[in-house]
């Protein structure tokens, strides 16, 4: 009974890839580095052979989901703006000219909403020092929904320019 119970829940969280094929795997330790690795790093990372992760990111690689760094030894990092392009291209496949720019009204009411209570035109114009201890842990929890609202404002934005440019040049 207790091994059903895990295998519906999440993986172990030091081992989030048990189960996934060695592709998969190295996907995941790539988009888990915070620094450019090199591929001994992902393989072990990984839990494969630095072959088959030389393999596998040469691949991503090759389709832009990674950035090879030349050098003694090479180094692979998560290029995020394919990640970015793909989430914008996801919003504007998704959802509607007219979705999209209530999205963005809503976001901007929000991130106004946020300046006026703290008086300041960005997160990182806060200093959560002037606030009392009691009320710092609900200070950067606003300064971190304000921070996405932001960025989600300007994806969701680049999205309706696109299903906008989309919809238009299908008029043509």
């Amino acid at each position: 009974m207790a091994d059903d119970a895990h295998r519906d829940g999440p993986p172990p969280f030091d081992r989030p890839f048990d189960g996934a094929d060695t592709k998969q795997r190295v996907y995941g330790a790539v988009l888990h580095a915070r620094e450019p690795m090199t591929a001994a790093e992902i393989a072990d990372s990984a839990d494969c052979s630095e072959e088959s992760a030389r393999t596998h990111l040469s691949f991503y690689a090759d389709l832009g989901i990674v950035i090879h760094h030349d050098g003694r030894p090479a180094r692979y990092e998560r290029n995020d703006d394919y990640f970015e392009w793909r989430r914008m291209n996801e919003l504007a496949n998704d959802h509607t000219v007219d979705e999209l720019q209530a999205r963005v009204s809503d976001l901007t009411d929000q991130i106004e909403a946020y300046r006026e209570e703290y008086d300041a035109d960005s997160p990182a114009d806060v200093d959560v020092l002037d606030y009392d201890a009691a009320h710092v842990d609900d200070v950067y929890a606003d300064l971190g929904d304000w921070a996405t609202a932001i960025e989600e404002r300007r994806l969701h934005e680049r999205a309706r320019q696109k299903a906008t440019s989309s919809t238009a040049s299908s008029h043509s």
